[in-house]
């Protein structure tokens, strides 16, 4: 089993934004995750169990990562994602339209690390303004209006930051990790959006050279979407990077508005798929499975952008506490420009793919120079 990925994996990963590894995983860690889940009840929140750990702490997975982007604190929890079979259904999802209506599987690509309170499931009435703080209020935390203590059903705060610049939490690296067979589109696998890696990091250095506030509610970037069936749908994706995205072929919602399509990664169990922060991807409807789809998803942070401080597997959002708790940081230390640093050159803390980026750097800058 190798223990690291090759040149032409590499290269898949600085074009596309992913990359999938066959068998990462051996079948007894496989066949320990898989009977945790059908032992349980709500498989969902067994996220702390070493057999779900495992595929990463014990596997392939790691010395794969070491190499390719650095150290990383072992994970303690991660996501477990398990997708009964289901139907469309009528309720609205977070972009704000019906379930049903959304092209791909109801695919809902975005960037991680974003504030996400459950969308109104009745039409709104009344202002944008009052939209807005109808939303913001309703979260765990209550009516704290617009504030960076504001937490989202995710936990994610509204923005990381005290000054309120900086609207998404971040990490380095995904690693979903396939359980059963989701080889045929429609059996709830995750979607990405091939390549959208590099036109996420564009966005995000326009914004900084904007005026530094990154992410969500900064320049491009508004919270919710108010011309949707509900009037309360979150902005998943900035506008400049959705048009860049958007082909002729592109399906539609019944209001007529075009969305991207995905590549749904299609996995056998044992396979990994490690992708960058930066790309937008979804959990799709899994309308054509015959079992629940069952996947193990981890959020990875380089070590080095916080060594102190420990990131536990799951988080999109380690500059803050897993509930959003204010963290302490010793003087000099402004984890949030470290992490817009981060935002912005998305290769800067993948160790081992540096001489890949330097030979796509010197062929672009070969061919303009032609």
């Amino acid at each position: 089993m190798s223990r690291e990925l090759s040149a032409e994996q590499k290269q898949s990963l600085y074009d596309d934004g992913y990359v999938i590894v066959r068998g990462a995983v051996e079948d007894q860690l496989v066949d320990a995750a898989l009977d945790c889940i059908n032992s349980s009840e709500r498989p969902n929140i067994m996220g702390t169990h070493s057999a779900f750990t495992k595929l990463v702490n014990a596997s392939s997975v790691t010395p794969i990562m070491h190499e390719a982007m650095g150290y990383f604190d072992p994970p303690k929890v991660c996501q477990v994602g398990v997708r009964p079979v289901g139907k469309p259904t009528d309720r609205f999802n977070n972009l704000g339209y019906h379930e049903r209506d959304m092209p791909y599987f109801a695919s809902e690509s975005h960037v991680d690390g974003s504030m996400t309170i459950a969308v109104p499931q009745e039409v709104q009435e009344g202002s944008d303004e009052e939209i807005y703080r109808r939303y913001i209020a309703s979260g765990p935390n209550g009516d704290l209006g617009r504030s960076p203590d504001v937490i989202g059903h995710n936990m994610v705060p509204m923005f990381q930051d005290p000054e309120m610049t900086l609207g998404l939490g971040s990490f380095t690296a995904f690693v979903f990790v396939c359980l059963n067979d989701q080889t045929v589109e429609g059996r709830g696998q995750t979607s990405l959006l091939r390549g959208s890696h590099h036109e996420v990091e564009k966005f995000f250095r326009w914004q900084r050279d904007t005026n530094n506030h990154l992410g969500v509610e900064g320049p491009g970037w508004p919270r919710l979407d108010h011309d949707v069936p509900n009037r309360c749908g979150l902005v998943y994706l900035p506008q400049a990077v959705r048009d860049k995205f958007i082909t002729d072929d592109a399906e539609s919602t019944p209001d007529g508005k075009k969305w991207p399509r995905p590549t749904q990664i299609l996995m056998e169990p044992g396979d990994a798929c490690i992708a960058m922060y930066q790309i937008p991807h979804s959990g799709t409807r899994n309308e054509l499975g015959t079992e629940s789809r069952k996947s193990i998803i981890f959020r990875l942070r380089n070590k080095s952008r916080q060594p102190d401080k420990m990131v536990n597997g799951i988080t999109d959002h380690p500059d803050r506490g897993q509930r959003g708790e204010w963290l302490e940081f010793e003087p000099g230390n402004n984890p949030w420009e470290r992490s817009k640093y981060a935002m912005c050159n998305m290769w800067h803390e993948w160790h081992g793919m540096r001489d890949t980026v330097a030979q796509n750097a010197a062929r672009n800058t070969s061919n303009l120079a032609n």
